[in-house]
């Protein structure tokens, strides 16, 4: 619904590779990682780590290619030596990273010179229309203590230059971002409640209310999005910086 528009974008931009290795870093279901098996030329080959081992079985389980290695790791503990990879992936992890800079200096001591680091990050929650609609609707629930995951932690780290002055900061030499708005299709109002409340961290948050609280959440979710954008098939706006860094 929301990371197969940002996976083909990042495929694309490394289609140029020739031959080599690529290292994805928290890879989680695996979205991105088909969509690069998709782009490359046949001699890329692709390090696909989480570290989720869970997360990796799943991922596995939705593709079968021997160019793929399935590895769990820490994106801030590389088990990898320098020097190892063309390029760096890591579609919307970097959010969930405790230590940042130090997962950025991993990127750029395994990346061999002139390698890319290429990472995406969602813009602020405004700008991602179904994500914002679940949040306030989900809060009329929960007003003493409205569950805000979505708001602080996948959107609460949209601002790029701080980013970029990270990825300097860990030696990257040059850094470029673009903003790229794109459409979330969802076959249902239904669909979109359940995928945020039921299928993300949110669903820790929306629990702890109560037994009733997760099924109260998704009504209410489904109802405001079908409100605004109908019952039937429903398609919001989305928007996500891409940052190139190069070593």
């Amino acid at each position: 619904m929301i990371f197969s528009p940002y996976a083909d974008d990042l495929a694309a931009r490394l289609a140029g590779l020739e031959h080599g290795r690529v290292l994805e870093t928290a890879a989680g279901t695996g979205v991105a990682t088909r969509a690069l098996v998709s782009a490359l030329p046949q001699d890329v080959s692709i390090v696909a780590t989480d570290l989720n081992q869970p997360m990796l079985d799943h991922a596995a389980s939705q593709l079968s290619s021997e160019r793929v290695t399935w590895q769990q790791a820490d994106a801030q503990m590389l088990p990898f030596p320098d020097g190892m990879f063309d390029a760096v992936a890591c579609q919307f992890g970097v959010m969930f990273f405790p230590d940042k800079p130090r997962a950025f200096a991993e990127a750029f001591r395994v990346l061999k010179p002139g390698g890319r680091f290429l990472l995406s990050v969602w813009d602020r929650i405004e700008e991602n229309e179904f994500a914002d609609a679940v949040v306030a609707a989900v809060a009329t629930l929960f007003p003493q203590d409205p569950p805000m995951f979505l708001a602080r932690t996948p959107h609460g780290h949209h601002d790029a230059a701080a980013l970029e002055a990270q990825l300097r900061t860990a030696g990257f030499g040059s850094t470029r971002v673009e903003t790229l708005a794109r459409e979330s299709r969802s076959p249902s109002a239904l669909s979109v409640a359940v995928g945020y409340c039921q299928g993300t961290p949110m669903r820790n948050e929306i629990e702890a209310q109560g037994a009733e609280a997760l099924a109260a959440a998704t009504r209410v979710a489904a109802a405001a999005i079908a409100a605004r954008y109908g019952s039937g098939p429903v398609i919001g706006r989305i928007r996500a910086h891409v940052i190139t860094a190069t070593r």
